[in-house]
């Protein structure tokens, strides 16, 4: 073996030391951790809001904290969403996307945004509201889309929408408008539908008639070219006077346009109506009729009309329910051939308008009439048994009194009625007790003989009768009965009641 063979052996098991404590000692170096979300450069993140406004952004940042539950994007040069961007903000709540220049939208544009409630697309370069642009979009309830260059909207836009509570279309460039696409929204939610400052030159009055209430009490049509007409007028009128917001908050920026030829020639028609006093009302602007039935009756309501025998109808139901021949699905409305709903048994939940309408066309609906009605509990037994009761009880009332007097009424001497002396006997307040003394007589002997000091008279008891008389004993302190002073007593015919007298006599 060479002098550098040790050597060379013990660097060896020198470096396998080495390796082995390299390996054996933990590293100081500091572990990976996950880095922190970033925020874009050009936002500002907070908590849960990521705010990237007015920044010229021509795209949309890709790396978004997935905590935003608010996002504000508006005031850019925005003018197209790739597709299921907001996949990387799953709890995304509120959506500003206004003041940008957005021309459309993809088919995927809102997908993986279930979540999102408030969408504001407003002052952007829009120019249809299409099928496909919100229906990914379940949990939506409003949607901003005002000030854009919108000329027309999708009947199917917001089918899918059934959470949808507000909807503002103003200062577009409509002319038309589906309302009988939000018909069935109304059954929901939809209380807001701003159509003012539009283009629209006619207004079917008949689907608006046919609406929910609470979707025309948030109606807004201001501010449009309407061409002037008697069912208008006569609609608008009718809505004021029910208070519905969408007239009475804008009641002077209604217009209509006289003439068509003449595109300036609006007027503010409500507010200067002596030009439609010749209009008379349609059996859509009478109020509905009164109707009050029992509970358990059966009904049957009817629409006076002189429509062909080949018409077909349909009722509203006071929960906003379309139903047709042969009736709803449990059969208990049912609408008849000739227009008429019967209602086999009314319930409580029954009471409400009952909007008629005919069908004229797949699209084309005329209301017919309106009834209110109003489902009440018999009462028991009628009016009858209620005065039968009253005269009952009181009877039962005099009877008591009656009663009470003839046993519980106070003595006609206040005095007699005293607590009396210890040492008297007890007293009674009776017809064979004095009533006249202001001190009941105390007396030992079997003939109560009046005191020496007392002048009074009191009966005796009654010892013997005469002709079924009460025969009266005077006191043995009296002089002669025949005195003039002396009190007369009157004959046995007269009532003893009359001897009695509430002022004491006295010698």
């Amino acid at each position: 073996m060479s002098p550098q063979a040790p050597t060379d052996t013990l660097w060896a098991w020198v470096a396998k030391l080495l390796l082995l404590l390299q390996l054996c000692t933990p590293s100081r170096a500091p572990r990976a951790s996950p880095l922190p979300h970033s925020c874009p450069t050009a936002c500002i993140c907070t908590s849960d809001l990521l705010s990237c406004s007015r920044q010229t952004l021509q795209h949309v940042p890709r790396a978004l904290p997935p905590t935003a539950t608010t996002l504000d994007l508006s005031h850019n040069a925005l003018t197209q969403l790739h597709d299921r961007w907001l996949a990387a903000l799953p709890h995304l709540e509120a959506l500003h996307i206004s003041h940008n220049q957005i021309k459309d939208l993809s088919r995927q544009a809102f997908h993986n945004a279930s979540y999102l409630r408030h969408l504001d697309m407003s002052s952007n370069h829009l120019h249809a509201v299409e099928m496909h642009y919100f229906n990914a979009l379940v949990s939506l309830e409003e949607l901003l889309l005002y000030n854009n260059r919108i000329t027309r909207v999708d009947e199917n836009a917001f089918a899918k929408l059934s959470g949808l509570r507000k909807v503002y279309l103003s200062w577009n460039k409509l002319t038309t408008f589906p309302f009988r696409s939000v018909q069935g929204l109304g059954n929901y939610s939809l209380r807001t539908l701003d159509l003012s400052s539009n283009s629209l030159s006619s207004i079917p009055v008949e689907e608006l008639a046919a609406l929910p209430e609470n979707i025309r009490n948030g109606l807004y049509l201001h501010n449009n070219p309407i061409t002037c007409s008697c069912p208008l007028y006569l609609m608008l009128q009718r809505w004021r006077q029910r208070g519905f917001s969408s007239v009475k908050d804008f009641f002077e920026e209604h217009t209509c346009k006289v003439s068509d030829n003449v595109p300036r020639s609006l007027i503010k028609f409500l507010k200067y109506s002596h030009m439609f006093e010749n209009c008379s009302a349609g059996p859509e602007d009478v109020h509905p009729v009164p109707f009050p039935v029992m509970v358990g009756q059966s009904v049957l309501l009817t629409c006076n009309t002189s429509l062909p025998a080949t018409a077909t109808y349909m009722w509203i139901s006071p929960h906003h329910e379309p139903i047709k021949h042969p009736g709803n699905s449990n059969r208990s409305l049912e609408v008849y051939r000739n227009g008429s709903l019967k209602i086999a048994a009314a319930k409580p939940w029954h009471s409400g308008v009952y909007v008629g309408l005919a069908i004229n066309s797949p699209h084309n609906f005329s209301r017919l009439c309106e009834v209110n009605m109003t489902v009440h509990y018999p009462k028991p037994d009628g009016e009858t048994f209620s005065t039968g009761l009253t005269t009952l009880l009181g009877c039962i009332v005099s009877l008591l009194l009656v009663l009470v007097y003839l046993y519980l009424t106070p003595c006609r001497c206040l005095s007699c009625c005293k607590k009396p002396a210890p040492l008297s006997p007890p007293q009674e307040c009776s017809a064979q007790s004095s009533i006249l003394s202001a001190t009941p007589p105390a007396t030992d002997g079997p003939n109560r003989k009046v005191s020496a000091n007392k002048h009074v008279v009191f009966l005796e008891p009654v010892r013997d009768t005469q002709n079924g008389k009460i025969r009266l004993a005077l006191g043995e302190d009296f002089p002669d009965p025949r005195h003039p002073k002396v009190l007369q007593l009157k004959s046995d015919s007269e009532s003893i009641s009359s001897v009695f007298s509430d002022t004491p006599i006295v010698s």
